[in-house]
């Protein structure tokens, strides 16, 4: 491997240089227009794309092509073709043309559609999308595209997410329009922030969960957890510093802007952060970055769990997902500058998305959610699942004392004394970072820290895109006409705050009394899956994604569909990964090691020996043996389901059959800690955590 990152940076990567050298110069100027202004792309230029596109792959090994989707599944999706075409004297030419770029044509039949699709309607069709470069994996061209049925209903991720990245592009557009200002686009920004955790790959083949759910379904506290907080930011092991060091190249081989590497707060937990781009990029690359970590730790004997709560009463994973919308000329809408409150643009854009926040909260907290993230949210290590704003200090007293109508007095980044003459003084920014705040703005953007680590961030910027097209889109319509933009908008941003400030909350989301403060104040607090979803589907949000042109009503119910099966397939893998773990291993571990402890009593006592703690330990392993019966029995019952729709049958996950799995592991977990290791039979959370 090349010690020059620049030069390997995107040598897989059908990038612009790439395009440039190899396309004729009008090709590649109309290639560049489709790409930055997001015109369509004549079926001409195509032709020529896809041969020049053949032949750099061919240079670099490939033989196969894939047009490269991205499912309701929240994973990627790939069939692969080669190259090959017969000639009439029985050889091969390899040959790529610009309509089989364009268009490829998968099986949609087995792929989640929310009954929407047939399972004897197996037609659908994949379309190149030309804004995100072509790369090489695995020796074979992968073409991203978007993913449609036959009769034209969304299937995808991507199509939906570009749609939701024109709708805030023509809202932002409206109001800048309003200040003179004419972008040729308007674009949504995304940073996301990795978490992961690793281990050791024998130790996870040896448990039943981990291989079948991602997660441990049992497991005791280790001696050492978290609390001395020396991970965090802590020296990197050597293995694990060898697989970073391995994942970085293959991302930047593949133009994925890795930037940030270190370990997180929990032991074997590790963090991977990018430099920003486009929410459509973004996602690309993210979906890459999760499939690379998994392939790279396989090579280090690791294995990498993206689950967002992969250990009990250990932090989970999240995707801190930092969001900011900007011009095509380099303009980011959302900096507040040295005098926010004199920036009348700024203040316009920030109340456009408090307001999107606030109006569609419930829509935004059913983004997220997911059987795993249920496990992480509000757990004093993400934030809770009532969404809130955090400003910071600075632009929380600008926007209180605006919506009071007093003068304001900006706050400038004052120093931090280190009090060390040889050191420099630090300039404080002015804002803090809340970590207990869903949506925090850090600067010049929004931090949204409630997505989960497994999550695809597709679903999570559609929706944000989409409110604050909707509520710019609004604000543009309020302000047509005005004869004095900046006197207006102003009063108008004023206005937003004093009806929006319920949802901006700058103290401590984890203490009770902000759970009793946000009911009060009328906030959501949708705790679970189950209880989030449905907002999805009311018509609040149909009438929001018609309107922006994000989804249609069918698409709409059938996205709200997929997301409610998904978490009642993923409980009922739990259910039946955990009984079979407890019936098969645990119980049998239990009872043979009791025997064991009670043989060895009975020998004493035939000797005359008085064992009054033993005796005392066989009594309480059978107590517990025979409560680990009565539970496993519970959850047993609880395995049949009622025929209901999807929604009541998550209820029924929810309030019944995730109460009866707690119990059960609680029990074994106690169990765990009685029994000697050699007879647990599998690796302890000491094993998973330390041994990597």
């Amino acid at each position: 491997m090349s010690n020059n990152v620049a030069q390997i940076f995107g040598s897989k990567v059908f990038n612009l240089p790439t395009m440039k050298e190899r396309l004729p110069k009008e090709t590649y100027k109309s290639l560049v227009k489709t790409i930055n202004d997001g015109t369509k792309l004549d079926i001409s230029v195509a032709e020529v794309v896809a041969h020049a596109m053949k032949d750099w792959a061919i240079e670099n090994g490939c033989t196969h092509y894939t047009h490269w989707f991205q499912p309701m599944t929240g994973l990627t999706a790939e069939k692969h073709d080669s190259f090959i075409q017969p000639t009439d004297d029985r050889t091969v030419i390899m040959e790529f043309s610009g309509k089989e770029l364009v268009m490829g044509e998968p099986d949609a039949s087995s792929f989640p559609s929310g009954g929407l699709r047939a399972t004897f309607e197996a037609r659908g069709y994949t379309a190149w999308d030309p804004t995100s470069f072509a790369f090489i994996k695995d020796n074979s061209l992968y073409i991203p595209t978007s993913f449609v049925s036959y009769s034209g209903e969304v299937l995808d991720k991507k199509t939906p997410l570009l749609r939701s990245e024109a709708a805030i592009d023509k809202a932002a557009k409206k109001v800048l329009a309003l200040f003179g200002k004419h972008p040729k686009r308007v674009v949504a920004y995304v940073g996301p922030e990795q978490e992961y955790f690793l281990v050791d790959k024998k130790l996870r083949n040896k448990r039943k969960d981990l291989l079948l759910t991602g997660r441990t379904l049992f497991g005791a506290k280790p001696a050492k957890g978290q609390e001395m907080d020396d991970h965090y930011f802590g020296q990197i092991k050597e293995r694990v510093a060898n697989f970073m060091k391995e994942v970085d190249e293959e991302l930047w081989k593949l133009g994925v802007f890795a930037k940030t590497k270190h370990n997180e707060v929990a032991p074997a937990q590790h963090e991977i952060a990018p430099v920003f781009s486009t929410t459509n990029i973004s996602t690309d690359h993210n979906q890459l970055t999760m499939e690379i970590l998994k392939k790279v730790a396989d090579h280090h004997g690791l294995y990498c769990l993206l689950h967002e709560k992969p250990y009990e009463g250990i932090n989970g994973s999240g995707k801190h997902n930092n969001w900011s919308i900007g011009t095509s000329d380099g303009e980011l809408l959302l900096r507040p500058g040295k005098k926010p409150e004199e920036n009348v643009q700024f203040l316009l854009f920030l109340a456009a998305v408090i307001k999107a926040i606030d109006d569609y909260a419930d829509i935004l907290r059913a983004s997220v959610a997911t059987a795993g993230n249920d496990h992480r949210l509000g757990a004093n290590e993400a934030p809770p699942a009532i969404i809130s704003m955090y400003l910071g200090d600075q632009l929380a007293a600008v926007v209180d004392r605006l919506k009071k109508h007093k003068d304001v007095k900006s706050a400038t980044g004052d120093l931090i004394e280190t009090g060390v003459d040889s050191l420099p003084d630090i300039e404080r920014d002015t804002t803090d970072r809340n970590r207990t705040s869903p949506f925090a703005f850090t600067g010049n953007r929004f931090e949204f820290r409630a997505p989960g680590s497994r999550q695809s961030i597709a679903g999570i910027n559609i929706v944000i895109n989409t409110i604050v097209a909707e509520t710019l889109t609004e604000i543009a319509d309020e302000l047509e006409g005005s004869k004095n933009i900046q006197k207006d908008a102003f009063e108008l941003a004023v206005k937003i705050f004093s009806e929006h400030d319920r949802i901006i909350f700058n103290g401590n989301g984890y203490s009770d009394e902000w759970i009793e403060e946000a009911e009060r104040r009328g906030l959501y607090n949708l705790k679970t899956t189950p209880d989030a979803l449905p907002h999805f589907v009311a018509q609040k949000s149909i009438d929001l994604f018609t309107k922006q042109g994000v989804f249609t009503e069918v698409e709409v119910k059938t996205r709200g569909e997929i997301m409610m099966e998904d978490y009642n397939n993923t409980v009922h893998f739990e259910m039946l990964t955990m009984l079979e773990m407890a019936k098969q291993e645990i119980l049998p571990a239990c009872l043979k090691y009791t025997n064991f402890v009670a043989e060895d009593y009975s020998s004493k006592k035939a000797l005359g020996i008085d064992a009054p703690k033993e005796l005392e330990r066989v009594k309480k392993l059978t107590e517990l043996t025979e409560e680990l019966m009565t539970k496993i029995d519970a959850l047993d019952a609880a395995t049949d389901i009622p025929d209901v729709d999807a929604y009541a049958v998550g209820m029924y996950y929810k309030e019944t059959v995730l109460p009866a799995m707690d119990t059960l592991r609680e029990t074994a977990d106690t169990l765990e800690t009685m029994v000697s290791k050699e007879f647990w039979p599998f690796p302890t959370y000491t094993d998973l955590l330390y041994l990597v």
